[in-house]
């Protein structure tokens, strides 16, 4: 009996111990401060960086087809020398997938192409200077090979008189790397012996 009544003594204030008053939190109130200073920020770009932007070729882009990636190229040759001479060339260049470290068959036979001037002379041998501001040209063929290759063939009548020739060109759409997704040219290829003579480039 005595521990059944000391057990009752000690309900009560376990009791008012729970439904006590409540101690009341305190929320701490953080001041934000502006940080400000007198030093100018540094302008990591150069001044005529937007300038360049703008010169800056043409080149692959991933919203753009196979066969808008051939029209591209083939409007920059067009106007080769707008802006600027040899513009149209530098976007070939751009779009050109061969590896510069490494001898290339772009233009079918083996040639050191890493140095953009060997490239550029090429453009200007006997047989592809007829890309360079041509008068008109017409889509002879278009084939799908896979999926991720592309070939069209192309007449061009040159600026000169009875001056036309047909190159066919091959797109493919590279997979991994900074260039995944973006198509670029495989082979730019005279329909013929266009290096039969030799090439200085």
């Amino acid at each position: 009996m005595a521990i059944a009544s000391s057990l009752h003594a000690i309900s009560p204030m376990a009791k008012n111990f729970g439904d006590g008053p409540r101690l009341k939190q305190t929320r701490s109130i953080t001041t934000r401060f502006r940080a400000s200073s007198d030093t100018p920020v540094p302008d990591f770009l150069s001044s005529d960086w937007f300038e360049s932007r703008r010169k800056r070729p043409f080149g692959p882009r991933l919203n753009i087809s196979a066969e808008e990636a051939v029209q591209c190229q083939l409007d920059a040759l067009k106007y080769n020398d707008q802006p600027r001479p040899d513009y149209g060339v530098e976007v070939m260049y751009r779009f050109a997938g061969f590896d510069p470290f490494e001898r290339s068959t772009y233009f079918g036979p083996f040639f050191d192409l890493g140095q953009f001037e060997r490239f550029r002379r090429i453009f200007h041998h006997s047989t592809y200077r007829v890309l360079l501001c041509h008068k008109e040209r017409k889509i002879l063929s278009s084939l799908w090979v896979q999926e991720d290759r592309f070939k069209q063939r192309v007449w061009i009548q040159g600026a000169r008189p009875e001056e036309e020739e047909v190159f066919e060109f091959t797109m493919f759409q590279r997979v991994g790397g900074s260039w995944d997704g973006y198509w670029l040219t495989e082979s730019l290829i005279h329909d013929g012996d266009g290096f039969s003579g030799g090439v200085a480039y």
